[in-house]
């Protein structure tokens, strides 16, 4: 068998084509490639962009159909919020949500200020 990399980070999440990071349940989604440097390029690159995040290149066999197999202990855990779609990001979106519900009903924008003086 033949070998690829793939990128993780610090929450043992994993890149995905689309440069997000993802729980690498679904090998078909997550970025590999069979050359070290290149991984290396992209973990470089991803790196400028968040530098919050500590990332490490594994590599990993392939299977028949060319997916990286990822050891059990590699992948995040599941929890209960994440599974039912409450984690982080929606949290987030949630408290920015009641926020701007909030400012709304205060008659404040936290955008722009208002165009016209009320009297």
């Amino acid at each position: 068998m033949s070998q690829v990399f793939i990128l993780q980070n610090q929450q043992q999440q994993f890149l995905s084509k689309q440069n997000e990071w993802v729980d690498g349940r679904d090998a078909a989604s997550l970025y590999k490639t069979s050359h070290k440097d290149e991984a290396l390029n992209q973990m470089f690159e991803v790196n400028a962009k968040d530098y919050n995040q500590r990332i490490k290149i594994l590599a990993c066999e392939v299977s028949e159909r060319g997916l990286p197999l990822i050891a059990a202990d590699q992948l995040a855990p599941l929890d209960a919020d994440s599974a039912a779609g409450h984690g982080p990001d929606k949290q987030c979106a949630e408290s920015r949500q009641a926020s701007l519900e909030a400012n709304c009903e205060r008659n404040e924008t936290p955008f722009a200020e208002p165009l016209f003086e009320t009297e």
